[in-house]
């Protein structure tokens, strides 16, 4: 495989989901002509832990496979929840069976919106799912790729008192004070395509050095295009908004920000 310098890390997307079911091929197509060289590929439920290898072993230069119980389960079902210790337990053998495979514990994190955590019974039990999962990261030497919404202070505060060094918090959405205090604990920040539709992250994206951003498109969701299924080929433009805010070129963002991801998650250098 061509080497990575020049292209692409998607350091943080949804392979597995529903709405690549259909033309995944098609996908992956446009995805390699766009230059992209690696999908972080997440997982938000035990389900989708055994699709995610699968689609690593038929794509092994492209697809890191990464394992995690995210906060909300059951995203788009009528079952959503608040995420419960019995939702990670199943989970626990096949962080094991598949430690040399998964570059990552991901997708991992908080979120105390109130229509999902609306009491501190949801946002303890929460904690004690994502302190569980950091153990995991820290026990297999995983770095984590983390969620926060509603809730970027205590994710922060926590993944330090956990003695974690290498995280990704992606589409950060907390204020630049709080990013600040990831930036000092060594960490990283992603952003999708969406920030090209408003201004709101330009001041954090201003604010937070090179050395610690990381491109992602967490297709399909947050696309260019409201309500318009998102695609890794789509990296580009959150690229080209990076090196505008920045007034930098898009080349020097490909470039720093593509050696960020193969620092933070070092057993994609395998996928060259």
């Amino acid at each position: 495989m061509a080497t990575m310098d020049g292209g692409f890390v998607d350091c943080h997307c949804h392979i597995t989901a529903y709405e690549f079911a259909e033309d995944l091929e098609d996908v992956i197509k446009r995805t390699r002509e766009a230059g992209v060289k690696t999908l972080i590929s997440v997982t938000e439920e035990l389900s989708e832990f055994e699709r995610v290898i699968q689609l690593f072993k038929s794509y092994p230069d492209l697809v890191a496979p990464c394992f995690g119980i995210h906060p909300v389960q059951g995203c788009g079902s009528h079952d959503q929840h608040s995420v419960k210790i019995q939702d990670l337990e199943p989970a626990l053998p096949l962080f094991q069976k598949y430690r040399d495979d998964i570059v990552a514990v991901g997708e991992i994190g908080l979120d105390f919106t109130p229509w999902y955590a609306p009491t501190s019974q949801e946002r303890e039990e929460q904690l004690t799912v994502f302190t569980k999962q950091l153990q995991i990261s820290k026990d297999l030497d995983l770095p984590v790729n983390i969620h926060s919404r509603s809730a970027a202070k205590v994710t922060i505060a926590t993944l330090k008192e956990q003695g974690i060094t290498c995280a990704l918090l992606h589409n950060f959405a907390g204020k630049p004070s709080v990013a600040m205090e990831g930036v000092q604990a060594g960490y990283f920040f992603s952003f999708p395509p969406a920030v090209c539709r408003n201004d709101q992250k330009a001041k954090l994206i201003k604010q937070i050095p090179l050395e610690h951003i990381c491109l992602e498109t967490d297709s399909p969701a947050l696309g260019p295009e409201k309500h318009v299924r998102n695609e890794p080929k789509n990296i580009s433009l959150v690229c080209e908004y990076i090196a505008h805010v920045k007034g930098i070129t898009p080349q020097m963002v490909i470039h720093a920000t593509t050696d960020n991801a193969l620092r933070l998650f070092p057993k994609i250098k395998r996928l060259e």
